[in-house]
């Protein structure tokens, strides 16, 4: 049964979309790169994105905390991402590998939430506010990474009861296995749909039968 979106009511959230994830030259692509070139990561989000706009859908950037000097150093229980964090400084603020991607930046009116320290987008940010302020119930996720941010985010929005989709060609992992967790072990427990970029479009366009 194909899914439906009535686009006043759905919001692209894209998650994490910085230079170090998807530029060349940046920290953390070269550990991404395989698995998002085998994907065509690139093109199926900057597709994602345009249809999206286009068809009046809302899109949401969903950032990563951009590392400053200091960050995590006095908590008690930084995660091991967020030590990996401490070493490389990834999304250094103020630096080309945390600015967006140059396809991927804020339109006019899009929201940008406040950025996330862990994983989940939902986690002591105003992500939840500006949907429910907006008249959202259907959530696409799309970004980085599938195993990690993408997952946490989306099982958050379900536990507050939004219609959650993952899209299997519009995210990336450091190893083909975590795209399997991701989309074939743990997304059927929380996610309501789980599409390839060109059955969303089509689904965004209004084509197909309805759900």
């Amino acid at each position: 049964m194909a899914e439906t979106y009535v686009p006043r009511r759905t919001a692209v959230l894209l998650v994490d979309p910085y230079n170090d994830f998807l530029s060349e030259g940046g920290k953390i692509w070269p550990a991404v790169a395989s698995v998002a070139r085998e994907v065509g990561l690139l093109d199926n989000l900057r597709a994602i994105v345009g249809s999206a706009r286009q068809a009046g859908v809302r899109v949401v950037f969903v950032p990563h905390r951009r590392w400053e000097p200091g960050d995590y150093e006095s908590w008690d229980h930084p995660n091991p991402t967020q030590r990996n964090v401490m070493v490389r400084h990834s999304f250094a603020r103020d630096t080309w590998g945390g600015e967006f991607h140059p396809d991927f930046r804020p339109g006019p009116g899009e929201v940008v939430v406040r950025e996330h320290w862990a994983q989940s987008g939902f986690a002591n940010t105003d992500l939840n506010m500006q949907l429910k302020q907006h008249g959202i119930t259907h959530v696409i996720l799309v970004g980085l990474l599938a195993n990690t941010c993408i997952e946490s985010t989306g099982r958050f929005a379900m536990e507050l009861g939004y219609h959650v989709t993952l899209v299997r060609d519009a995210t990336a992992a450091f190893k083909p296995e975590m795209m399997h967790s991701a989309h074939e072990l743990n997304g059927p427990t929380f996610a309501h749909a789980i599409l390839t970029t060109k059955e969303l479009l089509t689904a965004l366009r209004g084509e197909g039968p309805e759900a």
